[in-house]
């Protein structure tokens, strides 16, 4: 049939299971917009407050549901707009989808009005991109757009159109979504390979099992829990990796790095081997990288064959998706037993429990009652600070796919549209996002989307009236030298909630936070809850920046 260039660009979304949209119009992308009215029955179209917005609720929608998100966006200032949320997406390795229409082609190249080199622009931060010129070339760009976002390790893709190419027809032929390749598994998961690992494991007598979001990404719980049983290590876990090992699980020891748990970073530095699982050993688990891990071997999975020997040099790795690695290895794995290992890690758990000020309202007692209430099965969004290292610690996820967090870029303002993402794929799950007022104030003109929505999402803000972890450095590192990070200005944010069509409850006290919290998850509208704390209270414990991660230090 013959089809105009956004009638095609819709259809293709069609063929890709593509439900919902989220973005802003603008000129350049009139003619998608209009082709959007016209199927508003098929694909639901998420107006945000911001462009930033609906790149991080594609995000949230991603994260939370494992399908691709979609965000659109105009010509200039709209498709720069997106370029926060796509290099979000691209270092937590997030598949979503950025429209962005452009001026005409004759007009490209001459500064035209609102016209930008989107795709230059973002070429360091996606996968891929493209710019579309010939409306012949729009169904099968798309079409690979998908595929190279969710396949091996996943990414945002970046597609230019240009607003003539979104006019004229062209021969349109419908086509199945193809099922994604499991990224490099036959290739490079030899029985070889495994064996080796085996080895390894075999002559291990202190091994730690260390998660990240790879295998959060790969959808690996089950092979991993397996495995955890099979090898009898402790395990521990990157921000990202939360939740691809139930957080309750006795094994489990906590997050690892500048705020993990002593117990994690205790083990880690005394175990002889140490097997990573789709984690890319970031500067924040680290420490000192000449003295992570110092007493063990480092057997590597990873899906990405760039992150074998790129922060820490591994004895072995074996390349490819880890939950076929996973599987595979636990044919070939025999029954270990580590009792007198374990036993010693349970001991640190026991000696060094993370803590809940008992009096006063506190970031760790917020969180902990809101795992208290939602009985942890809720999604969990966050901004970037000290509230998300508390959300990292007090909350104990159980499944992949329940923290969104920016663990690469630590994007301020993320978590917001992230919460409208995930409550948009997730309707029947409770979404609350936890962010900081700092973090707040970043974004927090998507509370105005959630009122539109009707998405009741539930939005607590850890409120110290400070940029509470660059002050907790300025304390520690930089003689109090409090330099713009002080928020004090009288900003009422219950207010500005109840403005935007939300309820809003601010608290002071265990108790007022423990009712407003219960009475929000009750309501049918968006609801923030405005929770005042100490200035001064800080994210314990924690590793100096390039120390050895067994250096860690309390207040005391």
């Amino acid at each position: 049939m013959l089809l105009s260039g956004s009638e095609i660009i819709i259809e293709c979304l069609k063929e890709q299971g593509v439900d919902t949209v989220f973005g802003y119009p603008g000129g350049a992308i009139l003619n998608l917009y209009d082709e959007l009215y016209k199927h508003k029955d098929e694909i639901h179209h998420v107006l945000t407050s911001h462009e930033q917005g609906a790149a991080h609720a594609a995000d949230g929608y991603a994260r939370s549901t494992g399908k691709v998100g979609v965000c659109l966006a105009t010509s200039g200032p709209g498709a720069t707009n997106l370029v926060t949320g796509i290099a979000t997406a691209h270092m937590d390795s997030v598949p979503i989808i950025a429209i962005t229409c452009n001026v005409t082609v004759p007009l490209l190249g001459k500064d035209s009005f609102q016209e930008i080199d989107i795709a230059g622009i973002t070429m360091p931060i996606t996968k891929h991109n493209f710019i579309v010129k010939d409306v012949k070339d729009l169904a099968e760009t798309i079409r690979r757009a998908f595929v190279i976002a969710k396949s091996g390790r996943p990414g945002p893709v970046l597609i230019d159109v240009p607003k003539d190419v979104t006019a004229p027809n062209n021969k349109y032929e419908y086509m199945p979504m193809k099922p994604i390749p499991v990224g490099r598994v036959k290739k490079d998961i030899t029985e070889d390979s495994l064996k080796q690992a085996i080895k390894l494991i075999d002559k291990a007598k202190k091994p730690v099992i260390f998660v990240g979001g790879g295998a959060v990404l790969a959808n690996a719980s089950k092979e991993l829990k397996k495995f955890v049983e099979l090898v009898d290590a402790p395990v521990c876990d990157t921000l990202m990796g939360k939740g691809a090992y139930s957080g309750k699980e006795d094994r489990y020891l906590g997050m690892l790095g500048m705020h993990g748990t002593k117990a994690s970073n205790l083990s880690v530095s005394e175990c002889d081997l140490l097997i990573a699982i789709g984690t890319r050993f970031s500067d924040r688990v680290l420490g000192n990288p000449s003295k992570f891990a110092s007493k063990a071997k480092i057997l590597q999975f990873d899906v990405d064959p760039a992150e074998i020997n790129k922060n820490i040099v591994a004895d072995h790795a074996v390349i490819g998706d880890v939950k076929e690695i996973l599987s595979r290895i636990n044919k070939l794995l025999t029954q270990k037993e580590h009792e007198a290992w374990i036993k010693h890690t349970e001991e640190l758990k026991d000696k060094y429990p993370l803590t809940i000020p008992k009096e006063g309202l506190s970031g760790p007692y917020i969180v902990s009652e809101v795992y208290r209430q939602t009985k942890g099965e809720a999604i969990i969004t966050t901004e970037v600070g000290q509230h998300q290292m508390w959300a990292a610690q007090f909350y104990n996820y159980k499944k992949p796919h329940q923290l969104l967090t920016s663990g690469g870029l630590g994007t301020m303002g993320y978590g917001l549209g992230a919460a409208i993402g995930a409550k948009t794929g997730n309707p029947d799950k409770t979404v609350i996002n936890i962010a900081g007022d700092g973090c707040f104030r970043m974004n927090m003109n998507e509370m105005a989307t959630a009122s539109r929505e009707k998405l009741p999402i539930i939005e607590i803000i850890v409120n110290n009236h400070v940029l509470g972890m660059v002050r907790q450095w300025q304390t520690l590192f930089y003689d109090k030298h409090y330099s713009a990070t002080v928020l004090d200005d009288g900003v009422d944010y219950v207010k500005l909630a109840e403005a935007m069509g939300a309820t809003g409850y601010r608290v002071t006290t265990q108790e007022e936070f423990s009712s407003a919290l219960s009475e929000a998850m009750r309501s049918e509208k968006p609801v923030l809850i405005d929770c005042i704390i100490n200035s001064d209270e800080k994210v314990w414990p924690m590793v100096a920046p390039g120390a050895p991660i067994n250096e860690f230090f309390e207040e005391k």
